[in-house]
């Protein structure tokens, strides 16, 4: 598929200068949870919300510099339990059955509520694609473009494959990632296995579990020399066992999504513009979900970065940047 090509509009390469919120806050959702919220750009501009992936990474601020300043007034926000909300999913006592799908899809409506934001485009990646899809096919009317990177909807097919059908490519890597689990659970559902782990009452357990989750999703983006390999195991000993404690409770439950559901209504994305922004060389989620999402959502263009894995490049970065500025100008 042919790329756009960059004229002297285009958006500079590695993003907009960086800038800080005019306004952030905590947002009580209910349940015992607040969600960290802020704005920055232009208080009076095109309103843009940005969905993290993980889920539970937390919302990346590096984000803000996607958007042109002077034309959208850019939202970022923490989903419940992860990055500056509130409890932090890594205290092994905060209780996660109230956090699922259909709950930070009704945390995002009340945050839209509460910036007073009629319609928005919205951005997400990996996860947050999934999460924005669900979001605009229960909200289609609050949503006025959007724009995703790595392209997932997080049913059964795409889970298995990141966690057993991956084995065929890297075998040594999923070993490991295998016997971090009891001997008995080897050969059954290793995500709900490592869900169990994470909710063990021994710490030194559920560190363990994190880091041997983090390690086989290194080895997965490890041949990704454009993105950012190693990214996972990076993180914090608290972002790490927050992101994956949420990660393994999500992907346990399918995401609270029924098979193809997401596909099945995308009916409901008739009349939104969308760009679908995808990796060809990304082994965890592979371009077969962007691309039968575009044939469903006639509405939507899909642009695939040839040099692109799951953890991105510059071009894809500039697709993704493109795509924004082209809504930004409507």
């Amino acid at each position: 598929m042919a790329t756009t090509r960059e004229t002297a509009e285009t958006p500079p390469a590695l993003g907009f200068p960086p800038i800080e919120p005019y306004d952030s806050g905590l947002l009580d959702v209910g349940d015992g949870n607040e969600i960290y919220w802020e704005t920055s750009g232009n208080p009076r501009g095109k309103p843009a919300v940005v969905v993290h992936g993980g889920p539970g990474s937390g919302g990346t601020r590096g984000s803000r510099r996607t958007f042109d300043p002077d034309v959208y007034r850019i939202i970022l926000f923490d989903q419940r339990g992860c990055g500056e909300s509130r409890p932090h999913a890594s205290g092994h006592d905060v209780d996660l059955s109230c956090n699922t799908t259909d709950h930070l899809l009704a945390d995002m409506e009340r945050l839209r509520e509460h910036l007073g934001v009629e319609r928005w485009l919205m951005y997400g990646g990996s996860w947050g694609a999934t999460l924005t899809l669900a979001y605009a096919e229960r909200f289609p009317r609050r949503v006025d473009a959007i724009v995703l990177a790595a392209v997932t909807t997080t049913r059964l097919e795409e889970i298995d494959w990141l966690y057993h059908g991956l084995a065929r490519l890297l075998p040594a890597e999923w070993e490991i990632f295998r016997d971090g689990v009891p001997p008995e659970k080897r050969d059954g559902d290793l995500v709900v296995a490592y869900d169990r782990l994470l909710r063990h009452p021994d710490p030194d357990v559920r560190r363990r579990a994190a880091r041997q989750w983090c390690a086989w999703e290194d080895a997965v983006i490890a041949h990704e020399n454009l993105g950012s390999p190693g990214q996972y195991s990076a993180k914090s000993d608290t972002a790490m066992l927050a992101m994956v404690r949420i990660c393994a409770h999500y992907f346990a439950h399918a995401a609270w999504l029924t098979e193809w559901q997401l596909l099945q209504e995308a009916g409901a994305l008739a009349g939104i513009p969308g760009v679908l922004v995808h990796g060809r060389l990304d082994l965890g989620s592979p371009l077969t979900t962007a691309w039968e999402l575009a044939k469903v959502w006639p509405d939507a263009k899909l642009e695939i970065i040839d040099d692109a894995g799951h953890t991105g490049s510059a071009a894809m970065g500039q697709a993704v940047m493109r795509a924004i500025d082209a809504f930004g100008r409507r």
